[in-house]
């Protein structure tokens, strides 16, 4: 008996051990596009639209409808968070000033634009080898296949879905999401 308490205690302290060294998106801290640390942790209690961004990708456009998305829905805790990367045949080449002015510029962005990362291979940046490795994030392996993919982290700082790169910023799905109807 005593030794089958001494090891119910011992799953116990090995279970809470494990959950309290788990990350979430909230564990990290990432440098804004001014240079800045951007502590993610300030980002609980929202729904957080993480994507990965480029220039000069025929999915720039994209740009306009996260705009209006995030206009609708900012002051509902939503928030996006885009992180400029040059991964794909050279689309991102600019320097983090260049970025946030052309995104500014050419539609207006609003919504935080982190300074320019990797969002794969060996210099993967932390953020996203959480967000794209099952045994960072608990859930699933997401390889970013291209620019504009995109993450819904919950209020808790929990990975909950990735939407591919052509999938629209109006598309139901996401509204759903961000709406509280799924």
């Amino acid at each position: 008996m005593k030794k089958l308490i001494f090891l119910g205690i011992l799953f116990s302290f090995f279970v809470s051990a494990t959950v309290a060294g788990q990350k979430n998106f909230h564990s990290f801290t990432v440098v804004a596009n001014d240079g800045s640390q951007f502590d993610l942790s300030q980002l609980k209690g929202k729904k957080v639209l993480v994507v990965n961004v480029a220039s000069k990708c025929g999915l720039t456009p994209q740009y306009s409808d996260l705009q209006a998305l995030y206009e609708k829905y900012k002051d509902d805790n939503f928030v996006i968070i885009a992180f400029p990367a040059n991964n794909f045949l050279g689309q991102e080449p600019g320097t983090n000033e260049e970025i946030i002015e052309f995104c500014r510029q050419n539609y207006g962005v609003t919504f935080p634009v982190m300074a320019k990362i990797s969002v794969k291979g060996k210099d993967i940046a932390p953020v996203y080898r959480w967000l794209t490795e099952k045994s960072e994030n608990g859930l699933k392996d997401a390889e970013v296949s291209w620019n504009f993919q995109k993450f819904l982290i919950d209020e808790d700082g929990n990975w909950v879905n990735m939407l591919s790169p052509k999938t629209s910023p109006t598309d139901n799905q996401l509204i759903n999401w961000i709406e509280g109807k799924q």
